[in-house]
């Protein structure tokens, strides 16, 4: 039987010599340890700078498991939505100040269910060259129209709006709030005016922002002051919230329609009530809690100044800092290095970034502490002092 599927193994040995072949390496999260950055990977332990756990939230113990169902045992519309979901549904509205919420089981079918749903047949899709593999899948299954732009181009997207927005009953713009990636803000202040301007509507995914950014925690969009101004605003409970899942936040006929025409809301099996009561929890202590985020941006900026990487004051807060190598094979051996060093720092290659920008993607923690900090900027410093 393996022998016809050889085709698949010849596609995977050309992977190799460009060092673009990807494999999975089990780690264990050290909940009891007391430290909520560590992992332990090949009996080691070491300092995590790979998660998106930007809060330091997902390593620790939530509510006893044992105390509720295992499952839910059916999508939301069948009888998977509980009283707990429904709760969580209201915390994260309260959070995002809008009408209503809608939960998904993943930030993926979050994202390409609602971009795949709400652009129509006879709508134009205009969409960041950068923007998550999750929005990207929902563009092309849409069935509007769609138009990449550069990355994070107003003048690419204003020229758009004006030589194309009266061929289309409706024009949307697709956009990540924080490019997971990169670790830098889409330019939402001018895509508001912009969206305002064509009358256009705004699509906006908070992955990386959620828990992290704005007064209240609530994401780019809050940090950037056009809250009220995006009309659909897409999250995960995944990250800073230290659960699983994604939510969209949104008007009340947006969320009723998604409710009853998106496909990975309506044929997926809602999330367990004990994931839903660890996402309530995160959702919680990101209203009550504000200096886990104060301290992890504090992190971004301190590494951001060791490094001497350029930012505006917001941006600089943000926890993601690439470090781009250009070559996959020394982005694998930093990534090597570091390890030994014992710290997890992933090495990022095509096609998750574009050829030619291998890096080793940073991501902070709130669970991070000092001396940590410090020695993750003495690694990086001789990387950037050899590639920049």
């Amino acid at each position: 039987m393996t022998s016809r599927f050889s085709f698949l193994q010849q596609w995977l040995d050309e992977l190799v010599p460009s060092g673009s072949l990807r494999t999975l390496r089990a780690c264990e999260i050290a909940v009891a340890s007391g430290e909520p950055a560590t992992v332990i990977r090949g009996g080691r332990r070491l300092v995590n700078f790979g998660s998106n756990d930007y809060l330091g939230l997902a390593a620790a113990p939530s509510v006893d498991p044992t105390a509720l169902p295992r499952g839910s045992g059916a999508s939301p519309l069948v009888c998977g939505y509980t009283a707990l979901h429904e709760q969580l549904c209201e915390a994260l509205a309260e959070l995002e100040r809008t009408e209503a919420v809608a939960l998904f089981p993943t930030g993926y079918a979050a994202c390409s269910g609602v971009v795949s749903t709400l652009p129509q047949r006879g709508d134009l899709i205009l969409s960041d060259a950068l923007n998550h593999a999750s929005l990207i899948d929902g563009c092309r299954l849409s069935r509007a129209e769609k138009r990449i732009y550069p990355h994070a181009d107003v003048a690419a997207v204003a020229e758009l709006l004006v030589r194309h927005r009266r061929e289309f009953e409706r024009v949307w713009i697709v956009t990540d709030g924080v490019f997971g990636m990169d670790g830098d803000l889409s330019p939402l202040v001018e895509l508001c005016d912009l969206a305002d301007r064509h009358d256009a509507l705004l699509i906006v995914d908070e992955a990386h922002g959620t828990g992290v950014l704005g007064e209240d925690g609530s994401g780019a969009c809050a940090a950037l002051g056009v809250k009220s101004r995006v009309p659909i605003r897409i999250g995960t409970l995944s990250k800073a919230i230290g659960a699983q899942g994604g939510f969209v936040a949104g008007p009340r006929p947006v969320i009723d329609y998604l409710i009853n025409f998106c496909r990975p809301l309506i044929f997926s099996t809602a999330a367990a009530p004990a994931v839903i009561a660890a996402a309530l929890a995160g959702v919680n202590a990101v209203r009550e809690e504000p200096q886990r985020r104060e301290r992890v941006r504090r992190f971004a900026v301190t590494v951001r100044q060791a490094l001497e990487i350029l930012a505006d004051d917001i941006a600089a807060e943000i926890p993601i800092i690439p470090i781009v190598v250009g070559d996959n094979a020394a982005a694998v051996r930093q990534a090597v290095a570091a390890e030994a060093a014992g710290m997890l720092i992933p090495a990022i290659r095509p096609p998750t970034v574009p050829e030619g920008t291998a890096r080793l993607r940073v991501s902070l923690s709130a669970g991070h502490d000092q001396e940590q900090i410090d020695r993750l900027i003495d690694f990086l410093r001789l990387i950037c002092c050899r590639y920049h």
